[in-house]
């Protein structure tokens, strides 16, 4: 079974799991909005009014996240070759707007009910279908929660910490109706403005999560970790570097990485080893690497004091994070080896230093300093 068809049918499973799971929650909102709406109407409550706003809101939610999730779920093609993963951020973009929206229609409406406020009549059936709606909610919560964390999905995950915080804003709500009733105090305008702005906070967490996501963001670090303690556990290999990773959706990542290998090597044996080590790094974490790019490194020779003295000197300044690709060719006396910089130096600045201190250091050989970027841990 080839990679491509294991990540098909994986990504197969994954969709039926959200999409099941978004179709409970669309059915739950859908009920609590109906009730809540009534009850709000006919207690002329604005904070149950907004609560079941809220619902309807998590409800088309769930909508959008199907439909996203349909999309992404198509088959890869000539002009998308690696598939349509990404269109989960652009619905989950869309319901970030969603959320705002609903946010900050629900604050003016409660700001309104300050200025002119208008007395709620509570009745005994409405508070218990207040009360069911929060049992509900914690319940559903767990439940998309737990089924978002099987499937690694941040959309399920993100629905069913919304829906655990929801319970939380109608006990506020339900609380703010039996203080009304016991002292005749009124807070649900105000009740109101506290649950407006826990979604307008909600949506700008989800814009800026998804942004991340777009724009891209530095790898997980247990991932890459994992990666480059599984290449390195072969012998043949000294050190894993420039681990790059490029997310073309949910659980559908690529990289590409550099090696160091004994300069004894053939291109045959080479050739073996990357091909092992591919499939295992995708057995074991469902990375695929489209390139294993290669570092050689002296086994003899001067080149191994060189490397210590040289590397002493680059690790002296802060913003040098590490080397590797050391390599000295003997015949041309040439020395080449890349340097990771952190974002405090001018990666152009950073070579011209190091380059001028390798060159007093040692007169007798050419530097050729390459720069490298943070990428990943």
């Amino acid at each position: 079974m080839d990679k491509e068809q294991t990540m098909e049918e994986s990504t197969g499973s994954r969709d039926s799991v959200i999409i099941r799971t978004s179709v409970i929650g669309i059915l739950t909102n859908v009920f609590l909005a109906a009730f809540k709406a009534a009850v709000g109407i006919v207690s002329h409550s604005i904070a149950v009014t907004l609560d079941a706003v809220n619902n309807l809101s998590d409800a088309l939610s769930s909508i959008i996240t199907i439909v996203g999730t349909k999309l992404a779920g198509k088959s890869p093609d000539k002009k998308h070759p690696l598939g349509h993963g990404r269109v989960e951020y652009l619905s989950a973009m869309i319901v970030s707007g969603i959320v705002l929206y609903a946010g900050i229609t629900s604050a003016v409406e409660s700001v309104k009910k300050i200025i002119h406020p208008e007395a709620a009549e509570y009745s005994t059936v409405s508070l218990i279908i207040i009360a069911v709606a929060i049992a509900v909610k914690l319940i559903l919560g767990k439940y998309v929660k737990k089924q978002g964390e099987m499937v690694n999905s941040g959309s399920l995950v993100a629905s069913g910490s919304d829906a655990t915080f929801d319970a939380i804003l109608s006990a506020s709500v339900l609380a703010s109706a039996i203080i009304f009733l016991t002292t005749g105090i009124s807070l649900e305008a105000w009740v109101g403005v506290v649950i407006a702005v826990f979604i307008i906070r909600s949506g700008i967490e989800m814009v800026t999560e998804t942004l991340d996501d777009i724009l891209g963001k530095r790898a997980d670090s247990d991932v890459t970790v994992r990666i480059k303690r599984i290449l390195s556990e072969e012998p043949e290999v000294r050190g894993a570097y420039d681990l790059f990773l490029y997310n073309y959706g949910p659980d559908r990542d690529y990289g590409s990485v550099h090696i160091e290998l004994p300069d004894t090597m053939t291109v045959e044996e080479v050739d073996r080893l990357t091909r092992r080590l591919e499939a295992k790094v995708y057995d074991q974490t469902g990375v695929v690497l489209t390139g294993i790019g290669v570092y050689s490194y002296n086994t003899s020779g001067e080149a191994v004091k060189l490397r210590s003295e040289v590397t002493k000197r680059v690790m002296a300044h802060d913003w040098a994070l590490q080397i590797h690709g050391f390599y000295f060719d003997m015949e041309s006396r040439e020395v080449r080896f890349d340097v990771v910089m952190s974002f405090d130096i001018d990666h152009g600045e950073g070579v011209k230093i190091l380059t001028e201190e390798m060159q007093e250091a040692f007169p007798d050989y050419h530097f050729i300093v390459v720069p490298d970027i943070d990428i990943s841990d």
